[in-house]
């Protein structure tokens, strides 16, 4: 909160002096202590939050570096010759506790080429595959091990 209310102190002002920054540090700390005082907002918090940031931000550096290997799995399974595909159906659960850390796997399975979430409930969730070797190893996937991570830090 401190450095988005920093970031649109600085911006509103178009430029970046001496003055406009300490000002701006006054206003913006003026305005976390009020938040903190009357919306039940706490530092805390703010840790909380950065922690949680920097966490969803790696998750999404290793989701577009699977989204990549997957493309390629699926472009040699199309392109290739002598294998023969088979659709799988499985079903996988999970210990996730939060919805937001469900549904956000839910929706990396979908952004991964070859598989879609076909449903989700609590705990499994049911996933379609274009082969059977693309299945593997859902259960323990990296996907599911950085939610976990998440889900602990604020414990």
């Amino acid at each position: 909160m401190l450095l988005l209310f920093f970031c649109v102190w600085i911006i509103f002002n178009g430029a970046m002096t001496a003055e406009i920054a300490v000002i701006g540090a006054v206003i913006v700390f003026l305005m976390f202590a009020f938040i903190c005082r009357f919306m039940d907002y706490s530092l805390k918090q703010e840790i909380l939050l950065y922690k949680k940031s920097i966490c969803l931000l790696h998750y999404i550096l290793i989701l577009g570096k699977e989204i990549m290997k997957a493309n390629m799995a699926v472009l040699r399974l199309i392109t290739s010759n002598s294998e023969v595909v088979e659709p799988v159906m499985v079903r996988v659960h999970t210990d996730l506790k939060s919805n937001f850390c469900r549904v956000l796997l839910a929706n990396s399975i979908t952004l991964t080429p070859g598989t879609i979430t076909v449903s989700m409930d609590r705990d499994e969730y049911v996933i379609h595959c274009l082969d059977k070797s693309l299945s593997e190893g859902m259960e323990d996937s990296v996907f599911v091990k950085m939610l976990e991570k998440l889900e602990r830090i604020g414990e």
